[in-house]
C-alpha cells in the first residue's frame, strides 16, 4: 500500500494544510473520530477550487464541511422514512389487487409473469425472506395451517421493497397494474419505474449512502397527463444530469405520500430542511434555478414560510 495509515490529528493536519480553515480543533477531532474521514471527505468537492479536488477555496471552514454532512444525514432519514411508507402501501395494494383479480395464490403462478427468470428468483427470494422471519403469522401458515405458501396479503408482510417491485413491474395484466397505480393517480408504466427507483434509493439510504449531490443510475419515468399538475415541477430532460438528481424523486416522494396520508407533515419537514441548506449547494441536488416559484414548492413555502 502507497498509502498508509494515519491518525485523526494527521488527518486534520491533512485538511488543514489543503486550505481548510479550523477554528475548534477538539471539535473538529472529534467529528473525525466518530465520522470515518474517507467518508466525509467526499463532501468536500462543493468546496474545493475548480479542477484541484484537493485545495480548499479560500474560508472554507470545518463547519462548513460538518453542516453539509449533518444536511445529508438529515435527508437521508426523511428519505428513507418516506421509502418505508411507499413501500407498505405498494405491499398493501399488491396484495388486494392480486388477491381479489386473481387469487390469493395467484403470485406463484409463472403464467402472469411477464419473465419467467425473474418470477422464479423472486420467488427463491420470497421463500428466503418467509425461512428469516420470526413473525408467528408466518409460523402459524407454514406449521399450524400447512401452507408453505401462505395468501398474498400475508406474504405481502415480509416481502423486501424489491421483490414487491418485481411482484407489481412483472405482472402481465396490466388492468392490475394500473388498479395498484391508481392509488396514486399514476399510469402503470409510470408507477413500476418508479418502485424499481425508489427501491435503489431506499436502499442507499438505508446503507447511509450520500444522497444530496448522487447521480442515480436508475432512474424513472417522468409522469407527464397523469397527475397533471406535476410535470411543471420537474427539472431536466432525462438523459441529462440534473434529471438523475434527488431533485425529481423527492418531487414524486412529496407526491406519493401525500396520496397514501393526506394529512401528512412529512412535505413540512422536507422543505423546512432544505430551506437549511446553503442556497449556493442546492443546484447540485438537481433543483432549478426557479425551484422556489415552481407550483409544488411554491405552495409548500408558501404553508410553511
Amino acid at each position: 500500500m502507497s498509502k498508509p495509515a494515519i491518525t485523526y490529528q494527521q488527518q486534520l493536519d491533512l485538511l488543514k494544510s489543503r486550505g481548510l480553515s479550523v477554528p475548534d480543533e477538539p471539535f473538529a477531532l472529534h467529528i473525525l473520530e466518530h465520522h470515518n474521514y474517507y467518508r466525509l471527505s467526499a463532501y468536500r468537492f462543493s468546496f474545493t477550487v475548480p479542477g484541484n479536488s484537493d485545495q480548499f477555496r479560500p474560508g472554507i471552514t470545518f463547519s462548513q464541511l460538518w453542516d453539509l454532512y449533518h444536511f445529508d444525514r438529515s435527508l437521508r432519514q426523511l428519505v428513507l422514512e418516506a421509502c418505508k411508507r411507499v413501500e407498505i402501501s405498494a405491499r398493501s395494494r399488491w396484495a388486494y389487487e392480486v388477491g381479489h383479480r386473481l387469487a390469493p395464490l395467484a403470485y406463484l403462478e409463472n403464467a402472469h409473469f411477464s419473465d419467467p427468470l425473474i418470477h422464479a428468483r423472486t420467488l427463491t427470494k420470497l421463500d428466503s425472506e418467509m425461512g428469516r422471519s420470526k413473525e408467528e403469522f408466518i409460523k402459524h401458515h407454514k406449521h399450524t395451517l400447512g401452507m408453505p405458501w401462505p395468501p398474498a396479503w400475508v406474504v405481502a408482510e415480509v416481502a423486501s421493497f424489491g421483490n414487491v417491485s418485481n411482484l407489481i413491474s412483472q405482472l402481465r395484466h396490466s388492468a392490475i397494474r394500473q388498479a395498484i397505480a391508481d392509488g396514486y393517480g399514476l399510469d402503470e408504466q409510470v408507477f413500476g419505474s418508479l418502485l424499481h427507483h425508489l427501491c435503489v434509493l431506499r436502499n442507499t439510504a438505508a446503507h447511509h449512502g450520500r444522497l444530496w449531490n448522487r447521480k442515480f443510475t436508475i432512474t424513472f419515468q417522468l409522469p407527464r397527463r397523469k397527475p397533471p399538475h406535476l410535470h411543471p415541477n420537474f427539472h431536466s430532460p432525462p438523459g441529462t444530469g440534473n434529471f438523475r438528481r434527488i431533485h425529481n424523486s423527492l418531487i414524486l416522494l412529496v407526491h406519493l405520500l401525500q396520496c397514501i396520508e393526506p394529512a401528512t407533515h412529512w412535505p413540512e419537514r422536507l422543505i423546512r430542511l432544505l430551506c437549511t441548506l446553503d442556497p449556493t449547494l442546492i443546484p447540485e441536488m438537481g433543483f432549478p434555478p426557479d425551484w422556489k416559484t415552481r407550483p409544488l414548492w411554491q405552495a409548500l413555502l408558501t404553508a410553511h414560510p
